[in-house]
């Protein structure tokens, strides 16, 4: 059935608007390259054949994986869902698929991992999102040789080897029914990733969403299928959200017609997304608050990842940082959900969040004097700091009376330094 442009982009609306309000996911990386501990790239970086893989394979058997521990640190984080590898590019499956013998049932573990992430994220109410990597260096169908990502790209074994690229779509899109339809309602799917001819209509795009669509009409979807989701016309395949990595964009995202697009920052907590046990470069709390609120202040979400070990324990600079996250947004965390930007500049101490009439002041920078806020004179109904709901008074100080923007308007914080360095948030009831 036909359906225009503007109908898809209401239908993305009404999937989004979820999204948009959570704001805060968890991404979780994890898989057998958890094993050699250098980073989920491991296969492509070294060149490392299906045989000398096939040893971490065979002693998986991760006998501390505790998806309930996983499930409330994450909430316990102010996060309101979860996105796990369900299947990265090594091919290997943490699902009971019965399309491929490579999966976590066959291992030591004689587990289906997802369906105990599924059920433990889902008891503490997050929204349930699953990663499916499009790529399989493992499938004997999957091009090898001359591909950019694959280990065996330039293995002169696989130069005149014959695949069967429709059979392996065949078996993807299988896996993907299979995952959207033996764990229940599920909010994300997120596929990752095309590259060079590698995308659209080579997966059998638009066979696929409408297969997804059909399955779970509420899903989102990202945009690594390909398309162009800043058109205003997006292909079906297109996807819900678009999905920046390892930055943030300076502006957001708009489309070619100048409307917001969904978006979401996908942010590793130190340099890799799997495990890797020499990275220690760990950001900090304050980094990961402050990004989080930047992604808010230009309509965006942050989805930020962690790599358990082989054992299934998740790090504990990542379970530290995390905790730190969550009591800052337990008191903080109205500034962060269903909040967009405001209708304001950004300003020099800081950022702004925006819910209707409620504008929230996000302060870095404690400096001298009050703290200044631009264009407010005589639209602040209410200020309170945000954490205690302790009251604050706007009124201009008399030094400032003669040579300030007359449109500005004063709040003096007392003491030399902010209340919270990470993020002292003022909240403004704003005049109708």
């Amino acid at each position: 059935m036909f359906r225009d442009g503007v109908s898809e982009l209401n239908d993305r609306a009404k999937r989004t608007e979820w999204f948009l309000e959570d704001r805060f996911g968890l991404f979780i990386h994890w898989g057998l390259y958890a094993i050699p501990a250098r980073g989920e790239w491991v296969r492509s970086f070294e060149k490392i054949s299906n045989q000398e893989y096939q040893p971490y394979f065979e002693e998986f058997n991760p006998t501390h994986y505790n998806p309930k521990e996983w499930a409330k640190l994450a909430k316990a984080a102010g996060q309101k869902y979860a996105v796990l590898t369900t299947k990265h590019h090594d091919g290997f499956c943490l699902f009971d698929s019965q399309l491929t013998d490579y999966k976590s049932t066959n291992t030591p573990a004689k587990r289906d991992l997802v369906r105990e992430y599924v059920e433990a994220f889902r008891e503490e109410g997050l929204k349930i999102g699953f990663y499916y990597s499009i790529i399989d260096w493992y499938h004997e169908d999957y091009p090898a040789y001359g591909d950019r990502q694959h280990p065996m790209r330039d293995h002169e074994d696989f130069k005149n080897k014959t695949v069967d690229f429709d059979r392996y779509l065949e078996y993807m899109h299988g896996q993907v029914k299979e995952l959207l339809t033996n764990y229940g309602k599920i909010d994300v799917m997120w596929f990752d990733f095309s590259y060079d001819d590698m995308t659209g209509e080579k997966w059998k795009a638009t066979k696929l969403i409408n297969m997804i669509r059909g399955l779970q009409p509420e899903i989102i979807i990202d945009n690594r299928l390909g398309g162009n989701i800043m058109s205003a016309n997006p292909e079906v395949y297109a996807g819900d959200f678009y999905s920046p990595e390892q930055i943030i964009p300076p502006q957001g995202i708009l489309n070619e017609a100048g409307e917001q697009v969904p978006w979401e920052a996908c942010i590793t907590l130190n340099d890799h997304w799997g495990y890797h046990a020499k990275d220690k470069n760990y950001k900090s709390a304050k980094q990961v608050i402050r990004t989080l609120v930047e992604c808010v202040s230009k309509n965006g979400n942050l989805l930020l990842n962690v790599g358990p070990d082989a054992k299934g324990i998740i790090p504990k600079e990542s379970i530290d940082i995390l905790a730190e996250v969550g009591q800052w947004m337990d008191r903080n965390g109205a500034s962060i959900y269903g909040c967009k930007a405001a209708d304001l500049p950004k300003p020099e101490w800081g950022r702004y969040t925006q819910k209707g009439n409620t504008l929230y002041a996000h302060v870095y920078d404690r400096g001298i004097g009050p703290i200044y806020f631009a264009g407010l004179k005589d639209r602040i109904k209410k200020a309170r700091l945000l954490a205690d709901g302790s009251e604050l008074h706007v009124s201009t100080p008399w030094m400032a009376e003669r040579y300030s923007d007359e449109s500005g308007a004063f709040i003096t914080l007392s003491g030399a330094r902010l209340p919270d360095d990470n993020d002292t948030v003022i909240e403004l009831e704003l005049y109708e």
